[in-house]
């Protein structure tokens, strides 16, 4: 028994004539005939009654072809998803993204997937570099968008492709006395208590940030340590100290915090988009070809 030979049934069911059945199929009536008989005697029992007039389908008949529209559906439905698995339309992309991807890199980024995927499941995490760096090696997450020079992975098992170029800005309470300065010297934050994240979770970014006030003479006096930028924001709203951060972050336009531009003008920042060298799936795949430059 085979898929053909329960579509010759289901057809002949519907037509109950072997000749315009056989027409449908594209089939010779005569090989059409054989195949039905053929299937009966491996059944054991009668599917169809024949006259030289009339073709007539049998209790067991009528029962077989109920199953075996189920099976060609379901079959049917198999060959649909292989298809769409292979095409990475369908499956699951579970994706890592820093804090200052969030506000205008990432939607536009997965709007694009969304209208091009919508079968695909996304499973979004937001996390620091090195975290995304770490879960990416174990195999927990299939991609990430991190900060760094080189996707901030150095490691022989990831590969990255630069997405995005942004600057440094200077975050501030709307009540700092600096505030109105418009671009802010870097110079005139060396009194300020800083409000930062630990180095170990984005050392490129932190390296950058460090890298801008010693090249204006001081070191910055780090008094509150925070892990995600929503947080270190939301703690210079609080009056607990200055920090500086991704242009990315003015998004946000709170009525409480204001951004500048630093002088001398910070280095850009990459983010990049990292996976693991040899991935096979089609879903990320797809992923990175939408985001892949344009030549």
């Amino acid at each position: 028994m085979n898929l053909d030979q329960l579509r010759y049934i289901v057809l002949l069911a519907e037509e109950l004539h072997f000749a315009r059945a056989a027409s449908r199929l594209g089939l010779q009536q005569p090989r059409l005939s054989q195949q039905v008989r053929k299937l009966e005697d491996e059944l054991g029992v009668l599917l169809f009654e024949r006259t030289t007039r009339e073709v007539h389908i049998t209790s067991a008949g009528k029962g077989f072809v109920a199953e075996a529209r189920r099976v060609l559906h379901h079959a049917e439905r198999a060959k649909r998803i292989a298809r769409q698995t292979g095409r990475g339309e369908v499956g699951q992309l579970s994706l890592g993204f820093v804090g200052s991807a969030s506000h205008e890199l990432l939607p536009r980024l997965l709007r694009r997937f969304r209208q091009g995927y919508p079968g695909v499941k996304l499973q979004l995490r937001e996390m620091a570099s090195s975290q995304q760096i770490g879960e990416l090696l174990a195999g927990r997450l299939d991609i990430g968008i991190l900060h760094g020079p080189d996707g901030g992975v150095g490691h022989p098992e990831l590969a990255a492709q630069e997405i995005s170029r942004d600057r440094l800005v200077a975050a501030l309470s709307r009540r700092h006395p600096q505030a109105y300065r418009d671009p802010l010297p870097i110079a005139s934050l060396a009194e300020d208590a800083f409000v930062l994240f630990p180095r170990r979770l984005g050392p490129s970014l932190h390296d950058q940030i460090m890298h801008l006030t010693r090249s204006a003479g001081y070191e910055p006096q780090v008094t509150q340590e925070a892990v995600h930028m929503h947080t270190i924001i939301g703690l210079v709203a609080a009056d607990i100290g200055v920090s500086i951060v991704p242009g990315a972050m003015a998004s946000l336009r709170r009525s409480d915090v204001v951004f500048r531009p630093l002088t001398p003008q910070s280095h850009s920042i990459a983010l990049h988009l990292a996976w693991r060298r040899g991935e096979t799936s089609p879903v990320v795949r797809n992923f990175r070809n939408l985001n892949a430059p344009r030549t």
